[in-house]
């Protein structure tokens, strides 16, 4: 599961109703929830936050947060 899937999962969200929201097919989330190597547009998480009304920084947070500069 990937970051994205797990937060979602957490704040226990409908995958389906995210889709019906943003028009992000259900396949494409769940490709976002599952496969690590899937790459996800900054257009989908705008519109993925909106749908579940979300400040999107803090799904940034969550999902990128492990990131560190190199020294």
């Amino acid at each position: 599961m990937t970051f994205l899937g797990k937060y979602l999962t957490d704040k226990s969200i409908n995958k389906a109703e995210v889709s019906r929201k943003t028009g992000i097919r259900k396949s494409r989330l769940s490709q976002l929830s599952t496969k690590e190597n899937t790459n996800l547009k900054a257009e989908e998480l705008y519109l993925i936050a909106k749908a579940i009304d979300a400040d999107a920084n803090e799904i940034l947070d969550r999902i990128y947060g492990h990131l560190k500069l190199n020294k």
